[in-house]
């Protein structure tokens, strides 16, 4: 089954430094019916004003990926960490038993657009943790390439749940196919572009569709189509 959520589906929050997409439930925003999607919880697209973000604040119990798509994005962390990625680039931090945290766009000019994603992990009161990667964005070109994973490798972060994240750069008119196991999960969130999936349902920008039950996936670009494509486990968790 193929559900899509359009962006309008969702919702947006903007303010004098944060523009904001919500493709679930999170801060003022609540809908009992879009709370999560297996472990995954939260699904944030945001672009950030230079000189701005998120100041210094806890989070526990909680894998928190995050992707930069344009501009730049600094991390810094009460356990002493600091990192500043770009596109091409991807953070994931275990809060685990608990971690302060700021996430700042340190450029003088230009906005940064990064995506925020929230699993619930696999095992709880983890020592928390922090590290970022850099794969080859040439890869992306017409294949799914793997950019966080359950187990670490080159240009793959390691998470603490079993989950797969793909992106991709998916040329107009070409396709390619996604196969998995049976009763798992796929999310698919569209960065810029549009694609049909299985020649039925067209995605376009900041839409996303939650697919269950359904072991092949066809994707075809209708444009130029930047893509995210999240690999979950099925069952109740």
């Amino acid at each position: 089954m193929i559900n899509v959520f359009k962006k309008e589906d969702g919702h947006s929050a903007s303010n004098d430094w944060v523009e904001s997409h919500f493709s679930f439930s999170f801060g003022n925003y609540y809908d009992s019916d879009n709370v999560r999607f297996g472990p995954m919880r939260v699904l944030n697209d945001d672009t950030i004003q230079p000189n701005k973000g998120f100041g210094i604040h806890p989070h526990r119990e909680a894998e928190v990926v995050s992707i930069a798509i344009t501009g730049q994005l600094k991390h810094e962390d009460s356990l002493g960490n600091s990192g500043v990625i770009e596109f091409g680039q991807v953070q994931r931090m275990t809060a685990g038993t608990g971690i302060l945290h700021s996430e700042i766009n340190p450029s003088e000019t230009e906005p940064g657009r990064f995506l925020q994603l929230w699993f619930f992990p696999d095992t709880k009161q983890l020592p928390p943790s922090y590290e970022d990667v850099k794969f080859d964005v040439k890869q992306l070109t017409n294949q799914l390439l793997p950019v966080v994973a359950p187990s670490a490798s080159t240009g793959v972060a390691m998470i603490h749940q079993d989950v797969t994240i793909y992106l991709s750069k998916l040329e107009q008119g070409k396709s390619l196919d996604f196969n998995q196991e049976e009763d798992r999960r796929i999310l698919v969130y569209v960065i810029s572009g549009a694609a049909y999936l299985n020649n039925e349902h067209l995605i376009g920008k900041q839409d996303s569709a939650r697919i269950t039950n359904l072991s092949s996936l066809d994707i075809k670009a209708e444009e130029d189509c930047f893509f995210m494509l999240i690999d979950l486990p099925g069952g109740d968790l």
